[in-house]
């Protein structure tokens, strides 16, 4: 894609794969590939920032003799995503009517 993500829109990708299940960054990174071009170097600061706001936990799992880290969204987390999908909702809606004059989707 060429279009750049802004910093709420990652924060809105990464609170909506918690929102599924559970995911440790690798996995996170790769969905997020499918859509953005997204250095793990950036996710991993916007995934500390989410913990810091208290949007996400974190705990351990081993998995074949290596500690994982994991990350689980919680309740404000989920509140969050559901505030910034309706954001996203929003401008999706504004740039269509402006890019198509008002003719409905």
């Amino acid at each position: 894609m060429i279009y750049p993500l802004s910093t709420p829109q990652l924060e809105y990708l990464i609170l909506s794969v918690l929102c599924k299940r559970d995911s440790y960054g690798y996995e996170i990174s790769q969905q997020l590939k499918t859509v953005t071009n997204t250095k793990d170097s950036t996710l991993y600061p916007i995934l500390k920032r989410l913990q810091g706001n208290g949007l996400v936990v974190t705990y351990d799992q081993q998995y074949q003799g290596r500690n994982r880290r994991y990350y689980q969204i919680t309740p404000e987390g989920r509140g969050i995503c559901q505030y910034l999908e309706n954001e996203w909702r929003l401008y999706v809606n504004a740039i269509y009517e402006i890019a198509h004059g008002g003719e409905k989707q």
